[in-house]
């Protein structure tokens, strides 16, 4: 697995946790990924200086479900940002392709209409392998990596909100 690009050594450290109040989604399909995808999320934000307390996790049954929940977080106006958290793996059908596309245009719409930042971590992967590559303990873990986002765009939010 490639992690040419990622920003994580570039931003660890350089962005504050402190005070914000954090939703992360996780889907409960394909659960031994999602778990390590929510240890590195966990992880950042602890990294990062949030208080365990000011983190909600919450559980859906799949990635299709995130866009609906993330949009009820969204609305409830008790968090700063949203992290979602799932796994699809391609099978023998088309049902990978509709799970994917929906979770991602959902999850985008949501982004886009929020005030908020509400970030995209479904792992999208052709199998098994794959999957666990991208949810390994260290610096390619993409639950670590997407919550690092979500913190860069708050702090970016709090820059733009006072210029």
């Amino acid at each position: 697995m490639s992690s040419r690009g990622s920003h994580v050594d570039a931003v660890r450290g350089s962005v504050d946790a402190t005070g914000l109040r954090v939703a992360v989604l996780v889907a409960r399909f394909n659960q031994d990924i999602t778990d390590r995808l929510l240890d590195g999320a966990r992880r950042c934000l602890a990294d990062h200086g949030a208080a365990p307390e000011s983190i909600e996790v919450l559980h859906v049954p799949g990635a299709w479900e995130l866009p609906q929940a993330a949009a009820w977080i969204v609305d409830h106006g008790a968090h700063d940002l949203v992290v979602t958290l799932g796994c699809v793996i391609r099978g023998e059908t088309p049902h990978f392709e509709y799970v994917c596309q929906e979770a991602t245009r959902g999850l985008g719409a949501v982004a886009r209409s929020s005030d908020i930042p509400v970030v995209f971590g479904v792992l999208t992967t052709d199998d098994g392998a794959q999957a666990m590559a991208r949810a390994l303990e260290g610096r390619d873990n993409k639950g670590y990596e997407v919550t690092l986002a979500a913190l860069e765009m708050a702090a970016l939010k709090r820059t733009v909100e006072g210029l």
